[in-house]
């Protein structure tokens, strides 16, 4: 069994219906953490510190790496390796240092960083990347484990890439910035959200990342999730603390 647990389910700030962008994915070896937005400063409470870690970094928007500074709470007893774009290593290595933090040498916990796109990018289970539709680059994640697949695209607007790394799989996680009807190049509203979905064949529509000036309450998320549903029925709204299993 697969258990994904949403961290932190907002985009931009941390508002009263959560903290930025993190999620935790549980499999039978590894804990795969996805973004590191404030949320990540919840993982001690849910990952198994018996096996090794992977954080996968999409990009270095400050919504998805502000939390680094708090993995010190962890042991990360069979290390961590965190997983960065292709040339990647120096801007962590500058966002994880003095004045801004304690750097990854300082932890009580040993660390990696890989590099996507080169030949040390060999995990101990099955990953792709591609570009995703935003500036500064962005990269999404297809990852399969204990036979289960997951796709992770944030952030983006409609693209193809997005549409080939969730073809079929059992979990798509896409960002639902956008309101209902309202258009950018960066990101999705939930129609389009939708569209992916519809267009990949993905089992099931997690929706995350609600930007936190857009989606002011709870309210307003469950309507662009009913919008989605409509659309596109295997789909749900994601809040910070759900879990759910995949079998």
């Amino acid at each position: 069994m697969v258990k994904v647990i949403f961290l932190g389910t907002n985009g931009w700030y941390d508002s009263p219906t959560g903290n930025t962008i993190s999620t935790l994915v549980k499999t039978r070896d590894f804990n795969i953490v996805l973004d590191a937005g404030n949320g990540i400063a919840k993982l001690s409470s849910y990952m198994d510190d018996s096996k090794p870690t992977y954080l996968f970094i999409s990009h270095f928007h400050l919504d998805h790496v502000e939390g680094l500074h708090t993995i010190c709470l962890n042991k990360f007893s069979q290390g961590l390796n965190i997983i960065v774009q292709k040339g990647g290593t120096g801007i962590l290595n500058t966002l994880m240092g003095m004045p801004y933090m304690g750097s990854l040498p300082m932890m009580r916990f040993t660390s990696k960083i890989i590099e996507t796109g080169e030949n040390e990018c060999e995990l101990p289970f099955k990953a792709s990347f591609l570009p995703m539709m935003h500036m500064p680059f962005s990269q999404g994640i297809r990852m399969e484990v204990d036979g289960i697949t997951i796709a992770h695209c944030l952030d983006t607007g409609y693209c193809e890439n997005a549409v080939t790394l969730a073809k079929d799989v059992d979990l798509l996680i896409l960002e639902c910035t956008l309101r209902p009807g309202v258009s950018s190049q960066s990101h999705l509203n939930p129609e389009l959200c939708a569209r992916i979905a519809q267009e990949s064949g993905a089992r099931k529509l997690a929706l995350t990342h609600f930007e936190g000036k857009s989606y002011p309450d709870m309210e307003t998320r469950k309507e662009s999730e009913q919008l989605v549903k409509s659309l596109y029925k295997n789909s749900f709204m994601c809040t910070d603390g759900m879990v759910i299993d995949l079998l």
